[in-house]
C-alpha cells in the first residue's frame, strides 16, 4: 500500500525520535562499557550518568508546553533538533564527571522538546489521516538511531571519543533532513494555552511511570551483556534492536488489527516483561538474547505511540501539547530515578538484576493498564467509543 502524505511527512518526522532517542539516549548503551573501563566508573555512576540525561529530560519536559504555546511545535521541534547535535558531540570534549553529567542533561533537555513537539504533530498528521499510523512511524524513528549507532560504534573499538563526535554529526544531518518536516503552516491550533489532562488518565499515567523507570535497565544489562561479546555479536543484537523498532509500525498498525487502546497498552507491556526480559534473564545465550532484543525493540516504543494515540483520543486537540508535556514529564522522570536505582541494585548483585527490574515494572504495569478505563473518566463530547472500541475524537 502507497503511503499517504502524512505518513511520507511522519517519516521525515521520524528523524527526530531518531536523534533524540536513539542516538541521544540509547547509544550511550553502547558506548557505557568503554566509558566505564577507561573513567573506572561503579554501577552506580554509570547510572548516575544516564540519570542525568533523564533529569535533563525531565527539565526539557516541563519547559515544551510553554516554548510550544510560545513558538509553536514546528520551532520546537525544529531548534530541539538543532541544539541536540552539540550537546551530543560535548560529550567527547571532556572526561570530567561534571562536564559529562551536564551535556548529557542538555542532550536530555533538547531531545524532551523534539520528543513532545513531534508527538503534537505527528498527532495532527494522524488526526488528518484519520489513522494512527503517523504516530507509530514518528515512534519507529527511534530504531534508525539505535541502528545507526549500532553499526557504527562497535567497530571503533572502545574509542568513545570519535564515537560521541560522530553521534554528533549524525544528529546535524538528521536536523537538516527534517527541518521542513515540521511544517510551520500548522500552528494555527497549536498556539493555544491547553490543560493538562491527568486526572481522568490517571491509570494510563501510573502504567506509563511504572514503564519509564524500568524500561531503560534492559539497556544497562545489554550493554553489560556484550562488553565482552565478539565484534560481530555487538552489531548484530544492536542492529538487530534497532532494526525491530523501525518494522513495529508494521506489527502493530495493520488494518486487521483488532486490538487498540487501553489493551494495545496492555499487551505491549506484557510482552515486554515477559517474552522480552524475563527469557534472557532465565537463560542468558546468544540466540536467547538475540530473540529478547527482537522482542524487545518490537515492544518497547510501542508503549509510548500507543500512550500518545490514547491521549489523543481522549482530549481535545487544544489539549494535547499541555497532556503529552504532562505525560513526558512522568516518563522523565521515571527514566531519572530507573537507571540509578537498578545501577545501585546491580551493584549488590549482578547486571543481570536490570533484567528482574525491567520485567517486575513492566509486569506491573500493564496489570494497571489492563484496569485502566480512560473514557469512563473522559468528560462528555471530549470523545466516544467507535463500533469498533477504540475512543475517538468527536469532530
Amino acid at each position: 500500500m502507497r503511503a499517504g502524505p502524512e505518513t511520507r511527512q511522519a517519516m521525515r518526522l521520524a528523524l527526530g525520535t531518531a536523534s533524540a532517542l536513539g542516538l541521544a539516549r540509547f547509544a550511550y548503551g553502547l558506548l557505557l562499557p568503554a566509558m566505564r573501563d577507561e573513567l573506572r566508573w561503579t554501577l552506580a555512576e554509570a547510572g548516575a550518568v544516564s540519570a542525568a540525561n533523564g533529569l535533563g529530560y525531565l527539565l526539557g519536559a516541563l519547559m515544551t508546553a510553554a516554548a510550544v504555546r510560545r513558538r509553536g511545535a514546528a520551532a520546537v521541534f525544529r531548534w530541539g533538533m538543532v541544539l541536540t547535535a552539540p550537546a551530543l558531540a560535548a560529550t567527547a570534549t571532556s572526561d570530567a564527571y561534571p562536564v559529562l553529567l551536564a551535556a548529557r542533561a542538555a542532550a536530555g533537555t533538547a531531545g524532551a522538546a523534539v520528543f513532545v513537539s513531534g508527538g503534537v504533530i505527528a498527532s495532527r498528521l494522524a488526526a488528518r489521516a484519520s489513522s494512527g499510523t503517523p504516530i507509530t512511524v514518528y515512534f519507529a524513528g527511534t530504531g534508525l538511531g539505535i541502528a545507526v549507532a549500532g553499526a557504527g560504534i562497535p567497530p571503533l573499538g572502545g574509542h568513545w571519543r570519535p564515537a560521541w563526535v560522530g553521534l554528533g554529526v549524525a544528529a546535524g544531518l538528521a536536523a537538516l533532513v527534517s527541518w521542513t518536516a515540521a511544517q510551520a503552516g500548522e500552528e494555527a491550533s497549536a498556539v493555544t494555552a491547553g490543560r493538562a489532562h491527568l486526572r481522568p488518565l490517571r491509570g494510563i499515567a501510573l502504567a506509563y511511570l511504572l514503564f519509564a523507570t524500568g524500561y531503560i535497565t534492559y539497556i544497562t544489562f545489554l550493554s553489560a551483556y556484550l562488553a565482552e561479546a565478539p565484534l560481530g555479536q555487538v552489531v548484530l543484537a544492536w542492529t538487530a534492536l534497532g532494526l525491530a523498532v523501525v518494522a513495529a509500525p508494521a506489527l502493530w498498525s495493520r488494518p486487521t488489527t483488532r486490538w487498540h487502546g487501553t489493551r494495545a497498552l496492555t499487551v505491549l507491556l506484557g510482552l515486554l516483561a515477559a517474552a522480552g526480559a524475563a527469557p534472557a534473564m532465565a537463560a542468558p545465550a546468544p540466540p536467547v538474547i538475540l530473540a529478547s532484543v527482537v522482542v524487545y525493540g518490537a515492544t518497547f516504543m510501542g508503549v509510548p505511540a500507543a500512550v500518545t494515540a490514547i491521549i489523543k483520543a481522549n482530549t481535545a486537540p487544544a489539549d494535547w501539547t499541555a497532556t503529552l508535556a504532562a505525560f513526558t514529564t512522568l516518563f522523565a522522570a521515571g527514566q531519572t530515578a530507573g537507571p540509578w536505582l537498578a545501577g545501585l541494585v546491580a551493584d549488590h548483585t549482578s547486571a543481570g538484576a536490570a533484567l528482574a527490574w525491567t520485567a517486575i515494572l513492566c509486569a506491573a504495569a500493564a496489570l494497571v493498564a489492563a484496569f485502566a478505563d480512560p473514557t469512563r473518566n473522559t468528560p462528555p463530547g471530549r470523545a466516544e467509543k467507535t463500533p469498533g472500541g477504540e475512543a475517538s475524537m468527536r469532530q
